[in-house]
């Protein structure tokens, strides 16, 4: 079984990602850690990866194709396997599709929140964001960024939540009513199969 993850910027999906691995578990795989791995690697923020991934697809499409082609090749061996990726459900769509969103105020306080622990910030890798303000510009600049590529790319639109099979609004519920929510829904499909 594979389950892929997509969401709004501070909606909780690593943190849910992570606590349902650990539930289930399962294997991981989160998209968004390769591509921050590979903004370092070409001495770039996360930002301008984005900007820079605008004219070279192969940042997106390269590394959603590996991701989708190692989580089947997982799923031979593993029961259950997690892929946190804006566009994984449009390279899995045999996966369970889970969409999580967020009232952009409020992921922008759980982003910037984040960002002021320093290991974090180095982990997120989002370049300097001096305030709360410039945090909630950067996050609407950002879904524009990726909206654009993924139209560009892959003529979708990851936030059309007819995609998912489950939609869930995170803004005013903790991560564990969040992994309960995405954990009966699993359970049911499970037992809609047997």
């Amino acid at each position: 079984m594979i389950i892929t993850i997509s969401g709004t910027p501070g909606s909780g999906k690593s943190t849910a990602a992570e606590m349902l691995a650990k539930k289930l578990k399962a294997e991981r795989i989160y998209v968004g850690g390769i591509r921050r791995e590979l903004a370092r690697e070409k001495g770039l923020t996360l930002q301008e990866l984005n900007q820079y991934a605008a004219q070279h697809p192969e940042t997106d499409v390269d590394v959603d194709k590996k991701a989708a082609a190692k989580a089947r090749e997982l799923a031979k061996k593993e029961a259950i396997v997690i892929v946190e990726g804006r566009t994984q459900f449009h390279f899995l769509p045999e996966s369970i599709k889970i969409y999580m969103k967020v009232n952009p105020e409020e992921g922008a306080r759980r982003i910037w929140k984040d960002l002021q622990n320093k290991t974090t910030q180095e982990k997120r890798n989002e370049g300097n964001i001096p305030s709360f303000e410039a945090m909630k510009k950067r996050i609407y600049e950002r879904e524009a960024e990726d909206a654009a590529r993924y139209k560009k790319y892959y003529d979708l639109d990851h936030r059309d939540e007819s995609h998912y099979d489950l939609v869930i609004d995170t803004t005013d519920i903790t991560p564990q009513q969040v992994v309960e929510k995405i954990s009966s829904f699993i359970a049911q499909k499970i037992e809609a199969q047997a």
